[in-house]
């Protein structure tokens, strides 16, 4: 299997490059990014792109692959509707849309988030703009699409933040990481289940195209 990661150098994204890495199915990595993930491994290629908008100059570079892990994303905090659609949405579509031009068998994996709006309709923002990225990707002409939604994640392995303040949050709370698994076991998930999940997706497929955290969590079990 040959896959493209957007955002490897995120907390979900390392997380999921070390999966990729540790999979002996997985034959070759694209890492797409704005700065290198500063990994070295004879499977692992990186393109460092400015522009995410705009994909013709390396459209070449992205062909040929059986899997995308689409795990960039920005916070809403601060940020007024227009600006957080322009960076979640339209970034999102764009890198899509011309990978499913280019890759038409290829099974994309979009991180999104617990609590978005399907409907598109809700009053709250980020909500109803991560709804309508998950609902326009699902029309893609993809061979399969899947949106993971989930919430809170305990980095493991080395997997760091590169938000100072989520880092310093993820440090504070690391001791009651193993009392949140025993206790709400559906509530939480670690960046080695997703990465494990999101590539067991794509090779097998999963029954339904949006993933909740108990659904991560029991592919992982699998």
């Amino acid at each position: 299997m040959k896959v493209i990661l957007f955002g490897a150098t995120g907390m979900v994204g390392q997380g999921v490059l070390r999966e990729c890495l540790m999979d002996a199915d997985v034959e070759a990595i694209l890492a797409v990014g704005r700065s290198p993930t500063g990994r070295r491994d004879p499977r692992l290629h990186e393109i460092v792109h400015a522009d995410f908008f705009d994909w013709s100059a390396v459209e070449p570079e992205l062909t040929g692959y059986d899997a995308c892990f689409f795990c960039l994303g920005v916070s809403s905090i601060g940020m007024t509707e227009d600006k957080y659609r322009h960076l979640t949405y339209d970034l999102t579509m764009a890198a899509a849309t011309t990978l499913a031009r280019l890759n038409p068998g290829m099974t994309f994996t979009y991180v999104t988030g617990k609590g978005c709006d399907s409907s598109e309709r809700g009053r709250v923002m980020w909500a109803r703009i991560k709804g309508k990225t998950e609902n326009d990707l699902l029309k893609l002409p993809f061979k399969a699409a899947y949106m993971f939604r989930p919430g809170a994640i305990q980095p493991l392995h080395g997997v760091r933040s590169k938000t100072g303040w989520v880092q310093a949050v993820y440090f504070v709370t690391g001791p009651l990481w193993s009392l949140l698994h025993r206790l709400a076991p559906d509530y939480v998930t670690t960046t080695e289940q997703i990465g494990r999940a999101m590539l067991t997706v794509a090779r097998d497929g999963y029954p339904k195209p949006v993933l909740e955290i108990a659904d991560i969590n029991r592919i992982r079990a699998k």
